[in-house]
């Protein structure tokens, strides 16, 4: 069906609603499974196939290992002329599991699913939940979207847990790299001049990086680790690694901050008297850039659902660090909202954030989070002219 009249909207919502809550044990249980194994990018075996287990139990075709990734999936419903992409993410932290409560996204996404599954036929719509690998570093969703995993989707849509809802969640760009700097070893007591000193290269660099940030745009951030800072005191390290995020408003500026860093980067090798190479550990994400019409439609179905949103005119003052999900809203229309939970005043990337991810709260969080992701996309799919206007945007690609 393409053009429902708004009593039809409120019954196909209604239909994906009870979906929604017949299967919520289950969404549920995924959650707090992943939750219980967490693991890193490209690892998230475990998780994948728990997803996939409960799609394919909804009725849903899976094909799995897509885009030359192990543990990327596409799970597919319907056979309408409009796509639903639905995001899945399932990858956790190094040494804090789900701090970012990707479990929470992974079953939101599911749940979704299966509410837009109830009602594809009355939509006209294709339902893809799209299992997307490595988001916290590796770039699964650049790597699908270059791969042509996208190229159908008419609306990409996904919803992120958070200490409090935001519609119109916006994202920084981010560059993720390796500075790795190579000297000459030496006894560090014995015979010092003869060593070249790649740890003193990664210092000069740091300092350097420390003065940079006084002078950096409004948005521009760098922040970063030593990986590799040698061996032993008594030897002149030959060998170090820094790992650095450097992160921007838009695509732009993060060009500039690049340029600007990689000199404070050869400034550590020149004074040293080292040689440096800088390598791309992830691919770069750009940007979020959120329809403005999905937000507006969630936005609406959230509070519908007795949930207080951020006020619009305060939502850019709280980016979101940086998601791959970027790279897909700036070819596909697309949102990527936050789902509040009480997390007790932690934020996300802490361990009492994890914590928080498997309380009342976060099941709530699931089962909202599903309900208004599979709201909006119904809204859209029945509106002739937002339908129109996704069809022409996937013609155009």
């Amino acid at each position: 069906m393409r053009d429902l009249r708004p009593c039809q909207t409120e019954r196909v919502t209604s239909d994906a609603d009870r979906a929604i809550e017949a299967a919520s044990d289950g969404l549920i249980a995924l959650s707090h499974s992943i939750h219980a194994e967490p693991e890193l990018a490209f690892d998230e075996h475990r998780s994948a196939a728990k997803i996939v287990d409960l799609l394919r139990s909804g009725g849903f075709e899976v094909r799995a290992g897509i885009a030359d990734l192990p543990t990327a999936f596409d799970a597919r419903f319907g056979s309408g002329d409009l796509v639903v992409g639905i995001c899945a993410e399932y990858d956790a932290l190094p040494g804090i599991g789900h701090a970012c409560g990707h479990n929470i996204i992974a079953a939101a996404a599911a749940g979704a699913g299966l509410g837009l599954a109830a009602v594809a036929d009355a939509l006209g719509i294709t339902v893809r939940v799209i299992g997307t690998p490595a988001e916290e570093t590796g770039g699964g969703k650049v790597l699908m979207l270059e791969r042509g995993v996208f190229d159908d989707v008419g609306m990409a849509l996904m919803v992120h847990p958070g200490p409090f809802d935001i519609t119109g969640a916006t994202s920084l760009a981010l560059a993720d790299i390796a500075v790795s700097y190579t000297g000459r070893e030496a006894h560090a007591s014995a015979a010092p001049e003869y060593g070249r000193n790649a740890a003193d290269a990664a210092t000069v660099a740091q300092v350097a990086v420390g003065l940079l940030r006084q002078h950096l745009l409004p948005g521009q951030q760098i922040h970063g680790i030593v990986s590799d800072g040698g061996t032993a005191p008594n030897i002149v390290p030959a060998h170090t690694e820094l790992l650095y995020y450097l992160r921007a408003t838009t695509a732009e500026a993060l060009a500039d901050l690049t340029e600007r860093a990689g000199n404070c980067f050869a400034a550590g090798a020149l004074a040293a008297g080292c040689t440096h190479e800088i390598r791309t550990v992830s691919p770069t994400y750009t940007e979020l850039t959120p329809d403005p019409w999905l937000v507006r439609a969630y936005r609406e179905e959230i509070i519908g659902l007795g949930r207080t949103p951020l006020p619009v005119e305060e939502e850019g003052s709280r980016p979101l660090g940086s998601t791959d999900m970027g790279n897909v809203t700036n070819v596909v229309p697309g949102i990527h909202p936050v789902i509040g939970l009480d997390s007790g005043g932690a934020v996300t990337h802490q361990a009492a954030f994890a914590d928080a991810c498997v309380t009342a709260s976060a099941d709530l969080a699931v089962l909202d989070g599903a309900r208004a992701l599979a709201a909006t996309a119904a809204r859209a799919a029945a509106d002739p002219t937002q339908r129109a206007r996704l069809l022409e945007n996937v013609a155009r690609r």
